[in-house]
């Protein structure tokens, strides 16, 4: 008999997601020595094994960054000095600077800050930022034109401009200097800019090597401060920006990334940014919190942030984070609000539709090792989003594009890969067909012409295969170490704040559990799976959650899960609970129940036999052809039936189910 109460049996669910599990063996010698050399439980001296971290000293750093010396951004950026120098002397001679941005997140928040910080130091500065939908990522000829023609002297781009061959050119010709500032991956060749800051020219053992823009753009504004003895007052919002920009862009939180945003999240629930103040405000985000967490950031501020420039006006987040007026913060941070329920309705249509074609299309994305889907009237400001899903979905990279113009000649899209896959090489593989494009491993955007699809996708396959095998094609769920219900707590939870910010580059702890009872599921909100699950003897119960996973309920009784811990504020309490990201169905069986009591006993002279099983607090009474009433204690309520599939709900306070309980609790000497 299962566990009580079953889902509605008449639901039709899909299998189990196809997933492959990493789990790594435990190191017990090693695990004893560094939980003792740094007091953690043995549970998460094991995740920082496989964060690489082995010795007390690497420990020390890593649950301590402010702990380790840096060297200086001077000695590590070859450009930072003369970046610095021309920026003092335009400064000095007010000469017109501008600011060539992004219209994601990252680019934003290094638009305002670097907006602040030069206002701070009293240059004449102004900006633009490309149209998403008119000129696509980067600075481009037009936007350098309307620089010239405004007298601009001095153009900094930033989290953009690496691959702007044609446009920093154009810069140069017309006699305006150039200081370019990004982070992503270099081009063959690199633009004849007067300065070039990116952390990609740096050494892979550069603890600033995995720097968003706006970790470039916080770099030089401080060294430009420092420069100017002029720093009191606004490197703490400056902080704070670089924050915001580097967890929404999900930039690695390792090296200085660590350091600052340990600094930074302590910062920001007193944020002294007054469209930061709003937009935690709207965001819904406790106000009494002593820390931020990156996913506040990266599940509420950060969406946004970035719908805005998704499908709207980048002016407006510019405006939320350099102003100091608190009712256009708040006018902002509710345009910000609106928007983002917009651009959830978006992701939510066009996923849909794209699942729909590639089931009904019945693309053959094993076989080509890619998924490659292209579709009329979808908004390319979220394709990005919807490639994600997708790839959590399917488990092999993304490239998701939408048609522009009325003829439909061209084509705009985003790509998502998954750890085997570099994406920016895909593209690069296939740049003879291309027209725009750019990215990173993770992560990319690109134009062609409708022409050059089929061809396209056969460059794409080919490059699949050479870096893909058939057992990297199920989405991966990297686990730490198993363990059980019993050693979940509040103090355990504790200390895995010790490890944190967590994200990119140093995940959550993932654990797992095996042989666990689904007692209860339900599907909430958009499509979410909560369930309450137990194991162990005596049985321990937590609550669950499995965003996005109603499609597969109703969920086994009896399987294994990966999950992370996450606290869960409701009705004024603060409670552990699990964030299921991965199931599967036992790989062996559950240990044979030795609480189990078992007794025979009649009434109104018929022979019953009853027990109770401990583990689950669960009296169940069996007639003599087979039928089980399963009571769960405390409960009004218990199944009747055969089977699963047949069971029903009764009212176990009424005849004549009350009287055949006492009798079986009597049998049991209960």
């Amino acid at each position: 008999m299962q566990d009580l109460p079953l889902p509605d049996s008449s639901r039709v669910s899909k299998p189990l997601p196809e997933q492959r599990w990493q789990i790594p063996p435990v190191q017990t010698e090693l695990v004893h020595q560094l939980s003792q050399a740094t007091g953690l439980a043995p549970l998460l001296a094991q995740v920082l094994i496989n964060r690489g971290i082995e010795t007390g000293e690497e420990a020390e750093v890593y649950l301590h960054p402010e702990s380790q010396v840096m060297p200086p951004p001077m000695d590590e950026f070859t450009d930072l000095a003369i970046s610095v120098e021309m920026l003092t002397e335009a400064i000095a001679e007010q000469t017109k600077i501008a600011i060539c941005g992004d219209y994601d997140a990252d680019g934003m928040t290094s638009t305002a800050l670097l907006l602040r910080a030069l206002r701070w130091f009293g240059a004449d500065v102004d900006y633009a930022i490309p149209s998403r939908m008119q000129d696509g990522y980067g600075i481009n000829r037009r936007i350098v034109e309307e620089f010239a023609a405004e007298s601009v002297g001095l153009i900094l781009t930033v989290d953009n401009g690496i691959s702007a061959h044609e446009a920093i050119t154009a810069a140069v010709e017309l006699g305006i200097t150039v200081i370019i500032t990004d982070h992503h991956d270099l081009p063959p060749e690199l633009p004849e800019a007067d300065a070039i800051l990116n952390p990609k020219l740096l050494p892979e053992s550069s603890p600033y090597r995995g720097i968003a823009g706006v970790g470039v753009a916080y770099i030089l504004a401080v060294s430009l401060g420092q420069e100017l003895d002029n720093l009191q007052g606004l490197t703490a919002q400056l902080l704070e920006l670089f924050t915001l920009g580097t967890i929404a862009d999900l930039a690695s939180l390792t090296g200085i990334n660590r350091r600052w945003l340990k600094r930074g999240l302590r910062q920001l629930p007193q944020s002294q940014l007054t469209g930061v103040q709003a937009l935690i405000q709207m965001a819904g985000v406790k106000e009494d919190q002593k820390t931020l967490k990156p996913e506040d950031i990266g599940f509420k501020l950060g969406p946004r942030i970035n719908a805005i420039g998704r499908i709207s006006d980048p002016q407006i987040v510019i405006e939320l984070l350099t102003t100091t007026d608190q009712g256009i913060a708040l006018e902002k941070a509710m345009q910000c609000e609106q928007i983002n329920q917009q651009r959830q309705q978006l992701c939510a249509t066009i996923e849909e539709e794209a699942i729909a074609f590639i089931e009904q299309s019945q693309l053959p994305w094993q076989q080509e090792r890619v998924l490659v889907v292209v579709q009329p009237d979808w908004h390319h400001g979220v394709i990005g989003i919807v490639a994600s899903r997708l790839v959590e979905r399917y488990g092999v990279p993304v490239f998701i594009g939408t048609y522009e113009g009325d003829e439909q000649e061209k084509i705009r899209g985003s790509a998502r890969g998954i750890p085997e896959f570099h994406v920016f090489e895909a593209l690069l593989s296939c740049k003879d067909l291309l027209g725009k494009f750019g990215g990173h491993k993770a992560a990319g955007g690109f134009s062609l012409s409708t022409e050059n699809l089929a061809a396209f996708q056969q460059g794409l396959s080919n490059f699949a295969h050479e870096c893909l095998q058939p057992e990297h094609l199920k989405p991966l769920v990297t686990i730490d170490t198993a363990i059980d219900f019993q050693q979940i707590s509040a103090q355990l939870y504790q200390q895995i704040d010790l490890l944190h910010p967590c994200g990119i580059g140093n995940p959550d702890p993932v654990f797992w559990t095996p042989n666990v009872r689904v007692v209860e599921q339900r599907i909430v909100g958009n499509g979410h799976l909560k369930l309450t699950v137990s194991q162990g003897n005596p049985a321990v119960r937590i609550q669950a959650i499995a965003w996005r996973w109603g499609e597969y309920c109703p969920l086994p009784t009896l399987v294994d899960i990966a999950y992370k811990l996450r606290e869960n504020t409701f009705n004024g309490g603060t409670g552990l609970e699990l964030e299921i990201i991965g199931i599967r169905l036992p790989e062996s069986p559950p240990p044979a129940n030795t609480s189990q009591k078992t007794t025979e006993f009649y009434y109104n002279q018929r022979r019953y036999t009853c027990s109770l099983v401990a583990s689950l607090n669960e009296l169940r009474i069996r007639n003599p052809q087979g039928k089980v009433l399963a009571i769960q204690k405390g409960q009004r309520t218990g199944l009747l039936g055969m089977k699963r599939e047949d069971a029903k709900k009764v009212d176990v306070t009424k005849p004549p189910y009350y009287q055949l309980i006492k009798a079986a609790t009597q049998a049991l000497q209960l």
